[in-house]
């Protein structure tokens, strides 16, 4: 005989069935919506099922320069999922000794967690301008001093082409890979430490003593016993690390300077653009989150079946 449910069983299903509804909902509806009809509109009925949209897209036909931002998504967030991966498992190597000033410098890593994303970026944007302001004014005291002088010498002539250079060359610090890229790092790295920290912090020390006391240098230490024994957490670390830079928009909107993201373009589109195309954007925008998603279980699943086959991978290398 089966038990009977109580009544908090029934509500409680409710309020998860709603969670999900407003978790999925939207991404299906986006789904589906991308492949209407040639003549279809942005919302239901469906006029047709067609790819007429998604060509749209390819072809930059009502959302220019689209390409570009999602290659500079793409390029961003992989030079940000590497930079996070080092720089996480060198930070989580120096944290497991106490030294002076640890708790104080944990913090501070960790602190960009909890200012206003906006906030981080309008400060970046600030900053920047101020390196800028500076170099150019260096460049313009260097021309005033330095050039159409009476009786000039090779170090003078030296300084005043430096003065003339930046100003005829120079335009600006910020852009993709600099003002971005500390930008996005605010955001990902903390993760990052804070899940190498959790690792190392139950890494028994026990395996490097060993793996010392047989001889092994440290770089054969790390390679072959600790590397493959972290590396689980290593793709979590760089499946943060690049789906926070991919999906990230208010710390890249002051500080990305003229390049533009695939979310920046995104939210322009919403305000202008009339047809499903921006729906076949979305689509794609997230099939590549869940095809990095897909590719980090992978590997996860690939070293769990080669642990089952040999047991620990540590000596194996990776």
């Amino acid at each position: 005989m089966t038990e009977s449910r109580s009544r908090t069983f029934y509500v409680l299903s409710a309020i998860f069935a709603l969670y999900v509804l407003f978790l999925y909902g939207p991404t299906i509806t986006i789904l589906v919506l991308s492949f209407q009809g040639p003549s279809g509109g942005m919302t239901f009925p469906m006029n047709g099922v067609s790819l007429h949209w998604f060509h749209n897209l390819w072809a930059g036909i009502g959302v220019p320069n689209v390409v570009d931002a999602l290659v500079n998504s793409l390029k961003l967030g992989i030079v940000v999922t590497i930079i996070t991966v080092v720089i996480s498992i060198l930070a989580g190597y120096a944290f497991r000794r106490r030294f002076r000033g640890q708790d104080t410098l944990f913090f501070t890593a960790i602190a960009s967690l909890i200012l206003p994303s906006i906030v981080v970026s309008l400060g970046i944007a600030l900053e920047f301008q101020l390196f800028n302001q500076t170099i150019t004014g260096f460049g313009d005291s260097l021309v005033d001093n330095y050039v159409d002088i009476e009786n000039p010498t090779g170090w003078t002539n030296f300084l005043g082409f430096i003065g003339t250079s930046i100003q005829d060359n120079f335009q600006t610090l910020m852009g993709l890979f600099s003002s971005g890229l500390g930008a996005h790092l605010t955001w990902t790295l903390p993760f990052g430490l804070l899940i190498m920290f959790a690792v190392f912090n139950r890494f028994n020390p026990a395996y490097e003593e060993a793996a010392r006391d047989l001889g092994a240098s440290p770089w054969q230490t790390f390679r072959f016993v600790v590397l493959p024994m972290i590396l689980p957490s290593l793709v979590g670390v760089a499946l943060f690390g690049f789906t926070l830079s991919w999906d990230e928009i208010a710390r890249s909107s002051q500080a990305v300077g003229s390049a533009n993201t695939l979310p920046l373009t995104l939210r322009g589109l919403t305000t202008t653009v009339t047809t499903p195309v921006i729906y076949a954007l979305g689509t794609v925008t997230t099939a590549v989150s869940f095809a990095v998603i897909g590719t980090a279980i992978a590997t996860l699943l690939i070293v769990q079946a080669r642990r089952r086959r040999h047991g620990s991978d540590a000596g194996r290398g990776v």
